[in-house]
């Protein structure tokens, strides 16, 4: 088990905290003044060079909490003269999905704005070749997803071997079965982890859940770990109101139908099957709903097009499969609707944490059929969450 260690922090200017003051100018540029609970409370830690594994709910600002301390400890070796080798990689981060690795990304580029550090996005479903042509250059980061950083290691890739840090977000998902040897098979190309103040790799993972059974691979990577987490375990964030409306499953569509006219704001709404998603996309377009679908197997350019679409305003409604669930980070999400019941709590707290994304507030609806029910009363069970 994971030590109950609930940390208590509060947020606090960025000032504060003495970052490069180029990469405090990215950071202001982005309109940020203050650091998040989740921000404040690690800084120091990955300052000092300790792993860590750091838990917070959804929207609490993760990605600044791991981008912001590597990349300003990078900029202040380079700036005491510390010597560099250009074409390696000194900051790698690992994502599962592809929408993903393209938020960090663009996170990333807004924060180095200012300073000359250089990155690059390695996902599927885009050509390879410029992706290799720009890790043979060498960058000083790398945001990738495991499947296709694999393929450019495989083809003889360079530049891992000088390695500070491996970051590992929604690292639950990242050391479950689906991932976890892809993601061996990474670390295998990687420096040693850190066993001792300044010597190897530092290793960094991130999730708003961490459930017991990733604790053995965690041991794998992570080295004496400090083990941060703000808020309960598993649990929501506190700015969401949950809700259950039962019905049959063949009343679902016409009563989404007629909720999206009855209300307004951006809605987000979870299938759990690709061609579910395209088909209640399709009805809802139907209807007079601007809405698209978002799943695996649409092609880089038509996920990108959805994701982009929703969050500018030109569909109101994203129906998508668990591809949305982790790290899609749109302001103003209003509504976030299970068409089906999640298949577990980690699932929901996931896809429910698309909405009420820094302390703002957001609602959770959940459609039932008869048969879902036994499922909602698990969910409330393990959530101990009330779900009228």
């Amino acid at each position: 088990m994971l030590p109950a260690a609930v940390v208590e922090a509060e947020s606090i200017p960025f000032d504060k905290l003495g970052l490069h003051p180029e990469l405090a100018m990215g950071v202001s540029d982005r309109g940020f003044t203050a650091a998040t609970p989740i921000q404040a409370a690690v800084f120091p830690i990955v300052s000092g060079g300790r792993d860590l594994i750091a838990s917070a709910e959804t929207g609490s600002g993760k990605t600044g909490a791991f981008l912001l301390p590597v990349l300003d400890q990078l900029l202040k070796r380079r700036s005491a003269g510390a010597a560099t080798d250009q074409r390696s990689t000194s900051i790698l981060v690992l994502a599962p999905t592809r929408e993903l690795v393209v938020q960090i990304e663009d996170d990333l580029q807004g924060f180095v704005y200012h300073t000359g550090l250089t990155s690059a996005a390695v996902f599927g479903g885009t050509p390879i070749g410029p992706q290799a042509q720009a890790l043979s250059a060498g960058v000083d980061v790398v945001v990738a997803t495991p499947g296709r950083l694999l393929d450019h290691l495989r083809g003889g890739i360079p530049g891992f071997n000088r390695l500070d840090t491996l970051i590992l977000d929604e690292a639950d998902r990242m050391l479950d079965m689906g991932f976890w040897p892809d993601v061996r098979k990474i670390v295998s190309n990687l420096p040693e982890r850190r066993k001792g103040e300044g010597a190897g790799r530092q290793t960094l993972l991130f999730s708003a859940t961490i459930p017991d059974f990733v604790l053995r691979p965690l041991k794998e990577l992570a080295h004496d770990p400090a083990y941060v987490q703000l808020g309960r375990r598993g649990a929501p964030a506190d700015g969401i109101s949950h809700a259950v409306e039962r019905m049959p499953s063949s009343k679902k569509t016409s009563w989404l139908t007629r909720f999206l006219g009855k209300t307004s704001g951006s809605v987000l709404v979870f299938v759990n099957t690709k061609r579910g998603t395209e088909r209640l996309a399709r009805a809802l377009s139907s209807a007079g709903i601007k809405a698209t679908a978002l799943h695996a197997d649409r092609t880089q350019s038509l996920r990108l097009a959805a994701v982009g679409g929703f969050r500018s305003g030109r569909y109101r409604v994203l129906v998508a499969t668990d591809v949305a669930a982790r790290g899609l980070d749109i302001d103003g999400i209003k509504y976030v609707v299970n068409f089906e019941v999640p298949p577990n709590r980690d699932t929901y707290i996931h896809r429910v944490g698309r909405t009420a994304r820094l302390d703002a507030t957001g609602s959770a609806l959940t459609l039932a059929a008869p048969d879902e029910l036994v499922a909602v009363k698990a969910l409330q069970a393990s959530i101990d969450l009330e779900l009228r």
